[in-house]
């Protein structure tokens, strides 16, 4: 009995360790002028992530569940990153950085849903936008996009 407790007790451990969370190791860019060059240079598409980091809750799911996971951080490796936050606390970025991406979400994300994801080409012309994400948590919709973008760049 000793041997079987014993037994239960490794594998609930294991468990619990195999169930940590990826720890993300993308280069998420803030600039689009600095997206843009590097886009241009390497021949990659820029991803732009819309979201509220400290207020959305679907952004914060969709961090976890998709950008946070070893399989898009394999297909980030073919894109340019960029990440356009607009947090509600007034310390978590610049003013100046609020500004430029204020900018930005007048340009690319004029309906204001959070999360949103565009693709664009180096000169910063829209190849596609996929908005929104649930409590169901399911995020084929998001890798088909990213695979759409990656296939047709």
């Amino acid at each position: 009995m000793k041997n079987l407790f014993l037994l239960f007790v490794c594998a609930l451990v294991f468990n619990v360790s195999a169930q940590e969370e990826h720890v993300s190791n993308l280069n998420w860019l803030t600039d689009i002028d600095e997206a843009k060059a590097i886009s241009s240079k390497e021949n990659k598409p820029i991803l732009v992530y819309f979201t509220g980091s400290d207020w959305c809750p679907p952004c914060k799911m969709l961090k976890q569940d998709f950008f946070n996971s070893t399989k898009f951080e394999e297909k980030a490796k073919g894109m340019v990153l960029l990440m356009v936050d607009m947090p509600r606390k007034v310390d978590v970025i610049t003013k100046e950085q609020k500004a430029k991406n204020s900018n930005l979400v007048r340009q690319y994300n004029s309906r204001g849903s959070y999360p949103n994801i565009v693709a664009l080409n180096s000169k910063g012309a829209v190849l596609g936008e996929l908005s929104g994400y649930t409590f169901l948590r399911e995020t084929d919709r998001h890798y088909a996009f990213v695979d759409s973008i990656l296939e047709n760049y």
